[in-house]
């Protein structure tokens, strides 16, 4: 049977345990990112919202590839991502990072003092779409990285581009939701993501671009 000249073959690497553990080896890190790795771990299942080195390398990269200098986080967690973020800074620069949780951000500042970043990033803490409304309503934002609930994905967007200056970056993370998004019958959390991600995919503002890294990581550039 010949394929349709449409269809693209498949083309991916099974996940095991051994490709994990060789790609989590491409990274290398610092005595704070381990500490915030090993101390986050021993908070149990709400572990699982950190995310993998990799990922956090990734972020690094995109952060200095567009020469950052104000970067807006919704959905700090334990810090690991806000630390990698702020390594990619121009000096001087800035992270905003938003969250709720002042037992979370508290693990995440230890570990940014301890990573020499702390200095770096402004924590506000209370409902994240509060905080974006106080920024000035102007393109300042280079670098944008969402993480946060599900439901709020599509408002946080909105406030966002905006504020994008062009040629800057949005990230959005857990874009598959374990794969559920993809499902026509995706409920709950899953159905807000293939919400948002079809708001993304109609929004004439960005070009985008819907990853397989980790949990689903979409990066979308601000047209001019």
């Amino acid at each position: 049977m010949t394929a349709s000249p449409t269809a693209e073959a498949p083309k991916s690497v099974a996940l095991t345990d051994e490709v994990l553990t060789y790609v989590q080896d491409q990274v290398v890190l610092s005595d704070a990112q381990r500490d915030l790795v090993e101390r986050t771990r021993e908070l149990g299942g709400v572990a699982e919202m950190q995310i993998p080195s990799a990922q956090g390398a990734l972020l690094t990269l995109l952060a200095r590839t567009v020469r950052a200098q104000t970067i807006v986080e919704v959905g700090t967690f334990t810090g690991y991502s806000t630390l990698a973020l702020a390594q990619g800074l121009l000096p001087g620069g800035q992270v905003l990072t938003c969250d709720l949780s002042a037992e979370w951000t508290g693990i995440a500042r230890g570990a940014w003092e301890a990573a020499g970043v702390a200095d770096r990033i402004r924590v506000e803490l209370g409902p994240a779409a509060d905080t974006l409304r106080r920024i000035p309503d102007e393109p300042v934002v280079d670098l944008v990285f969402i993480d946060a609930d599900k439901a709020g994905y599509v408002e946080y967007w909105e406030l966002l581009v905006p504020r994008v200056r062009p040629g800057g970056l949005l990230l959005a993370d857990n874009v598959l939701y374990a794969g559920e998004a993809a499902s026509p019958d995706a409920t709950g959390n899953a159905k807000a993501i293939r919400d948002f991600n079809a708001h993304v995919l109609a929004d004439d503002r960005v070009e985008s671009v819907l990853l397989t890294v980790s949990d689903g990581l979409t990066i979308a550039r601000k047209k001019s």
